[in-house]
């Protein structure tokens, strides 16, 4: 396995492999979770971007385009079978490039795509933007998402080792450059915290322009309701229905 993807539980017989793509600051193993919770059918693979995880002495990139042309080429020899998107927030957006790339590259796009709390790509980002704030500001901002602990952005040594990979992922995030293409043909499925106070009910309904086959869900949470122990049942009859379509 090469260091971009990370599949906790390998599933040889899996009828569908879900790529996980997480959010600004986030690890691939934040889904290992998934893995003991979905059946031998599905094979749970997170996305493990440089400067964190395994990568940590990596540095972080700041640029979308870059990543897609580093991870485009390491997912290819996983898409032997049928496969499915998960991305919340900035990693939905990495997914969704990443599909953009794979259609015109390969031909190839993932039956299904899980956008999770993210605004939708062509939206433009609030301000102020978060790469450019001063570190305690930056730090001030971070517990506003409350997807980092306190405990965490209260340690300095924890604070000095994380803030120049989140500082870069929010960079990747504010720096993208959205452009037209046509719309994808496979399900998208719009995922919205009912207490999200970071991203909207209609940023992320705004994602119907990309698919002829949109949906939108409320989910109960915050911002990282996917972080949600019982979260991955919700998706799992889903989930099982697509690997039994693909059979």
């Amino acid at each position: 396995m090469n260091s971009w993807i990370i599949c906790p539980q390998r599933q040889v017989q899996a009828e569908l492999r879900l790529f996980c793509f997480a959010y600004a600051g986030g690890s691939a193993w934040i889904f290992r979770p998934w893995a003991k919770q979905l059946p031998g059918s599905i094979e749970v693979c997170g996305i493990e971007l440089p400067g964190r995880g395994k990568r940590l002495v990596e540095p972080a990139m700041t640029d979308l385009d870059t990543i897609i042309q580093a991870l485009g080429p390491q997912l290819l020899p996983m898409l032997d079978r049928p496969f499915a998107f998960f991305g919340h927030s900035l990693g939905a957006l990495v997914a969704f490039e990443l599909c953009r790339w794979l259609r015109r590259t390969v031909q190839l796009t993932p039956c299904h795509f899980w956008v999770s709390a993210a605004r939708a790509p062509q939206l433009p980002i609030p301000l102020p933007l978060m790469h450019q704030l001063s570190e305690q500001d930056f730090i001030s901002r971070l517990k506003r998402y409350q997807g980092t602990p306190i405990s965490v952005l209260n340690n300095l040594e924890l604070m000095t080792l994380m803030l120049p990979m989140l500082r870069a992922d929010f960079t990747v995030l504010e720096t993208y450059a959205y452009q037209p293409r046509a719309p994808f043909e496979f399900p998208i499925t719009g995922l919205w915290g009912d207490q999200d106070d970071i991203v909207s009910q209609a940023e992320v309904a705004a994602w119907q322009v990309h698919t002829s086959q949109f949906s939108l869900e409320s989910v109960p949470g915050d911002h990282f309701f996917m972080q949600q122990p019982l979260f991955v049942q919700a998706l799992l009859p889903n989930l099982i229905t697509l690997a039994s379509q693909q059979t």
